[in-house]
């Protein structure tokens, strides 16, 4: 029997065991023992194949260390240990070893540990029978050979039976070794006993689904490489997995018909139509399949293809030129200039206006959708938005905050004499308007010059108008006629209440502030004018009656006008209408170069005065224009024409002092001075006529409209004017004016019934008519 079998035999009858080996105090060897005897008995117990119903769990760690701490109560008297389940015994065998089991390293000391004791011959170990657990005692001493079987025990002769179970004395229990159990990962035992690790059995698994996946790859790959991949769409058409051929064929039949088809193109907050062959949009057939690309060689990305999809779109053929002016159609409905927030006013109706941002086209974004996603039907045009920076909150405020109780009631402004000025409410609106204040609100502004432009109308009989200082000839030279004060309505301070009375709960009224007004010319700048003496004169005549009516009366209104230093005088300006109801009357003018009449002909001879007393006045020519052909009665390439409305005669005082006009007509003439201080001496110069052309003949019905006339040559002519200085004769300034003067038509008046009369021969100029106006 082997040293773990020493302590399996029946121990000599009233043998106690020796009380002077201590428990668990057994050297290295013993436990060896006890191991391999735990090993021996789990065989022989897998040898008889005990159901594992019967077998008995191992001792927890904590009843194993109560075993060791001899805590356990003993087993009571009525077990067998002969007829115990082997079973059990080998499981309680494992237990005590498992819980007696020191580290290699915890040597006993060679003084104090007994000596081991002598051990029975090795026999083959028999499996002990299984009984309950029972807890672990503390392990008795080992008792010599010679006292476990005498020469005449009763030992059965077969080696391979059972050995019986040592008893404590004290609680005839089976003593066990403490064992520990096998963890996970431990070393299988070294007698091949069929112990399997668990990451052997994970590896096995694991190759085994690898090499099955791998089958399954190489199977996927010989029956679709030469395919689209799968989940490929190509403009919402489902082409994976099909070979290239049968791809484009189900690609022609699908989308041929869509370059046909309008694509709708959202422009932000409409929809619009572009049919994509018009915009010189197809489909590039293969490049569009090319771009699937070939079957991956990636198994994770073959795998992930059969649940998904992926949209490749189409490569479109483009017409450049096509596509370029398609795309900037869309400008029509893209591009809009940013609107703020306001409010405006629609008669008495205040209007919220929604802020909007603006937009502008990104044509090369367009372009690039169009190409990409026309085959699908839709798409969207890009644009680039200019932010406004008003609130619709701050429009919904200005609206019922300010706007709507403005028109509520009208604004009266009570002048004197029981005189009201009325501003309604279908015109508050031209005076109040918002204006973006640069924080997302709006500002009110009320616009008092309009406001003043609406009342103030209705209050002038109640103002006393201010008079300037004037100029009169009553005794031959210029005299200053004092100017006097006036009285008006200060219309800034008047309305300084504007803002409340357009928001006022009641009434809306307020006072007309009258103040002093002195004129604009007073009576001491009137005289420091520098007006005291005659710096140029000219006088005309040989104009006919119905003329010089009106020459007279032009030169009753210009008469004492005066040109304020670096001042521009108009003529028309200064006159306004020149109509029957102003007096003046029929007479002749031009009419698309030739005769004619109409109300105020004759006027331009009292203009061609005034140019002639302006131009040898030194006066600047600021606008003038010569008649359409030559008037004898006039100087060549110097004189002017006027006509209401469309021509002007025109020149600037370029004085330090003022000028004076002093302006007066009789039957046969018309003379124009100017009075002021001299400063230049002013010389014409006549040029030659040149570049003379004959008239033509104008056949005429006769009647009121038809003026008949001799005709007469055109010419050129021209005139040179020198400026010098008053009192050192310096010369200042030298200019010519060249004038081209048509010929004056021949003009025949003829009766309807009767034939045109022969040409007369040519003879001197007829009298000529009166000028244009």
């Amino acid at each position: 029997m082997s040293e773990g079998n020493s302590r399996s035999g029946d121990a000599p009858n009233g043998a106690e065991p020796k009380p002077d080996v201590p428990p668990y105090d057994a050297p290295t060897e013993v436990f060896g023992a006890i191991r391999d005897e735990a090993t021996d008995s789990k065989h022989a117990s897998e040898a008889e194949q005990v159901p594992e119903t019967e077998q008995v769990p191992e001792t927890e760690p904590d009843q194993a260390l109560e075993a060791e701490a001899g805590t356990a109560e003993p087993e009571s008297e009525d077990t067998d240990p002969v007829t115990a389940d082997p079973a059990v015994d080998d499981a309680e065998a494992t237990e005590a070893h498992a819980a007696a089991v020191v580290p290699e390293d915890a040597q006993p000391d060679p003084i104090t540990a007994p000596q081991q004791p002598p051990v029975a011959d090795e026999s083959p170990t028999v499996a002990q029978p299984v009984v309950p657990a029972q807890p672990v005692v503390p392990a008795q001493p080992v008792v010599p050979a010679d006292t476990v079987a005498p020469a005449d025990a009763d030992v059965p002769a077969d080696t391979d039976a059972p050995t019986e179970t040592v008893v404590s004395p004290e609680s005839e229990s089976p003593v066990q070794p403490p064992v520990i159990p096998p963890e996970d990962g431990a070393t299988p035992p070294a007698d091949g006993s069929g112990f399997v690790p668990p990451w052997r059995k994970i590896a096995i698994g694991t190759g085994a689904v690898v090499a099955v996946l791998t089958l399954l790859y190489a199977a996927d790959w010989i029956t679709s490489s030469d395919r689209v991949p799968r989940g490929v769409t190509v403009a919402g058409i489902e082409v994976g997995g099909k070979s290239h051929s049968d791809a484009e064929a189900l690609l022609r039949s699908e989308l041929g018909a869509r370059a046909e088809q309008p694509v709708s193109v959202d422009v932000g907050d409409r929809q619009v139509e572009v049919l994509p062959a018009a915009a010189g949009l197809g489909v590039d057939w293969n490049a569009t399949l090319d771009r699937a690309g070939s079957q991956p060689i990636n198994p994770i990305t073959r795998l992930t293809s059969l649940f998904g999809s992926r949209e490749i779109g189409v490569v479109s053929t483009t017409d450049e030129q096509a596509l370029t002016a398609a795309v900037d159609g869309l400008r029509v409905e893209t591009d809009r200039d940013p609107v703020e927030g306001d409010v405006v006013f629609d008669g008495s109706a205040p209007i919220a206006v929604a802020p909007l941002s603006g937009r502008v086209l990104d044509a090369d974004g367009t372009r690039r959708n169009l190409q990409a996603e026309w085959a699908s039907g839709a798409t969207e045009a890009v644009y680039e938005t200019t932010p406004v920076t008003v609130t619709q909150e701050a429009v919904d405020r200005a609206f019922a905050d300010i706007a709507v109780p403005a028109v509520e009631a009208p604004v009266t402004v009570a002048g004197r004499q029981n005189v009201d000025a009325i501003l309604p409410t279908d015109r508050v609106g031209e005076v109040l308007r918002f204006d973006p204040d640069g924080q997302g609100g709006l500002t009110p502004i009320y616009d008092t010059d309009v406001a003043t432009g609406i009342l103030a109308p209705q209050l002038v009989r109640t103002e006393v108008p201010p008079t300037d200082a004037s100029f009169t000839f009553s005794g031959g030279a210029p005299t200053v006629v004092p100017g006097e004060m006036g009285e008006l309505v200060e219309w800034r301070k008047t309305l300084e209440q504007l803002p409340a009375l357009l928001s006022a709960d009641g009434p809306r009224t307020t006072e007309a502030i009258y103040e002093p007004a002195p004129p604009a010319l007073t009576t001491e700048a009137a005289q420091n004018l520098g007006v005291r003496e005659v710096i140029a004169e000219y006088t005309t005549g040989g104009f006919e009656y119905a003329s010089g009516v009106n020459i007279g009366l032009t030169a009753q209104i210009v008469n004492g006008a005066l040109v304020k230093p670096k001042e521009t005088f108009s003529l028309n300006g200064y006159t306004g209408p020149r109509g029957s109801a102003q007096g003046f009357v029929e007479s002749g003018i031009i009419d698309n170069g030739r005769p004619d009449r109409a109300v105020g002909g004759g006027i331009s001879q009292f203009a061609t005065t005034l140019y002639n007393a302006s131009y040898f006045g030194g006066m600047e020519d600021t606008d003038h224009t010569e008649h359409s052909y030559y008037i004898s009665r006039y100087p060549e390439a110097r004189e002017a024409t006027v006509f209401e409305g469309a021509i002007d005669l025109k020149f600037t005082n370029p004085n330090d002092t003022g000028v004076v006009i002093q302006s007066f007509a009789d039957s046969s003439s018309v003379t124009v001075r100017l009075w002021g201080t001299k400063t230049v001496d002013v010389e014409s110069i006549t040029g030659s006529r040149t570049n003379f052309t004959s008239p033509n003949t104008v056949t005429l019905p006769a009647g009121a409209g038809c003026v008949a006339s001799g005709g007469g040559q055109g010419f050129t002519a021209s005139d040179t004017r020198v400026i010098s200085d008053a009192a050192s004769g310096r010369e200042i300034s030298r200019n010519t004016r060249t004038v081209k003067y048509d010929p004056i038509p021949i003009v025949r008046c003829v009766q309807p019934d009767r034939p045109d009369p022969a040409p007369a021969p040519a003879a001197d100029p007829a009298p000529e008519p009166d000028e244009d106006e």
